[in-house]
């Protein structure tokens, strides 16, 4: 935990690894709960004067493959610019009035989660259904078409025969 705002006015710097067994969503979302996630959290202020953090975050999860159902390795490389709000009302004003894509408004805390934000944007990374480029056995065809399938009437057919 740390004081988002103060980490900010002091321009303070962290940095640090959790295991993915420690981000319990993370956890959930990869195969075996091995690999780690590599972090670095930078504090300062944005243009307008308000507090802001970067933060870059990097790593391997083991993911499970929707089409062949096997371990695939996912590379984590993420960053965000979070611009930090005292709360909701002041978090929307600023998000309208900064209206730039690559930063991302949040409402701050003098006990702001790490863990919680690392985990976070690791999440973000994660595909919704993640794939092998090519998969060395597949359970289902990537074209069904292509799967030749006896018409049913046909099958009535030699059936009246």
């Amino acid at each position: 935990m740390i004081d988002a705002f103060e980490f900010c006015r002091l321009k303070d710097q962290r940095d640090g690894e959790f295991s993915v067994e420690a981000l319990p969503r993370l956890a959930e979302e990869s195969v075996d709960r091995s690999g780690a996630v590599k972090w670095s959290l930078r504090g300062g202020t944005n243009l307008h004067g308000h507090p802001q953090m970067i933060l870059s975050v990097s790593g391997r999860v083991r993911l499970l493959c929707q089409r062949c159902l096997t371990p695939i390795d996912f590379a984590i490389e993420s960053g965000a610019v979070l611009v930090l709000a005292p709360d909701e009302g002041s978090a929307d004003e600023m998000d309208a009035l900064l209206s730039d894509e690559d930063v991302e408004v949040i409402v701050g805390s003098h006990a702001f989660d790490l863990r919680q934000l690392v985990e976070d944007e690791a999440l973000l990374t994660i595909p919704l259904s993640p794939r092998h480029e090519a998969c060395e056995k597949q359970l289902m065809p990537d074209n069904v078409a292509e799967v030749e399938k006896e018409s049913p009437f046909a099958v009535l057919k030699n059936l009246k025969k």
